[in-house]
């Protein structure tokens, strides 16, 4: 079955790639086989593991790969103190553990054939066409989330000037009613007074001027 899977990479799924690629140094065998086991695990390509180890996983375990490659060397050194000690006729054949362990040194090309190669840039083209599906996805979010903002700031601005409309109205309106009020007063007076009650004009402020009644000579 072709491996598709192409979404992001998990925390668990960097450390399982990690364990595996350590597991494989340990042991003597080589990146390639880790990077196939883990893509196994993953339903992913080896070329997607291997870009994985080497752009992002890598330089988190500086230290363990050291670690590993020293428990490699000891358990080579421990070998072949036993093969001294237990002489057998296959003493001089390399076992295979040993073998192997070689192409973990760089330039790691040992067991590197045209078919590796020609499988290797295959899967790695189409990462780069799922890589780039993904980025054009993403730009097209971040887009349409620009347009969303800025019509966030436009409504914005909008409601800021409708509040200061609707601050002018109560003003205006409380106005209204405080003249109301005094030519509601105004003209009771005028009921309760007598002939030489103050009459009142309103002027075009909105002001209610006292004019006293003129008498007759």
């Amino acid at each position: 079955m072709a491996k598709v899977r192409q979404d992001a990479w998990s925390h668990e799924d960097d450390l399982l790639l990690a364990e595996t690629v350590l597991r494989h140094i340990r042991e003597g065998s080589t990146q390639l086989n880790a990077f196939e086991e883990v893509g196994d695990e993953l339903n992913r390509t080896s070329a997607a593991c291997g870009f994985r180890w080497n752009a992002e996983v890598r330089n988190k375990y500086i230290d363990a790969i050291e670690l590993a490659k020293r428990q490699r060397k000891e358990r080579k050194r421990a070998q072949a103190v036993q093969m001294k000690k237990n002489p057998s006729p296959r003493t001089f054949s390399k076992p295979a553990e040993t073998r192997s362990s070689l192409v973990m040194e760089p330039p790691e090309t040992t067991e590197l054939t045209i078919d590796h190669v020609v499988h290797f840039l295959q899967n790695l083209q189409q990462d780069y066409y799922a890589s780039n599906q993904s980025i054009k996805r993403a730009e097209k979010i971040q887009s349409e989330n620009n347009e969303l903002r800025e019509q966030i700031i436009a409504l914005e601005r909008e409601l800021s000037i409708t509040k200061k409309k609707l601050t002018t109205v109560e003003e205006d309106y409380k106005t209204f009613i405080q003249i109301m009020e005094r030519a509601r007063k105004m003209t009771v007076l005028e009921d309760q007074g007598s002939i030489n009650s103050p009459t009142f004009k309103m002027d075009k402020n909105g002001n209610l001027e006292q004019f006293a009644h003129g008498s007759s000579n």
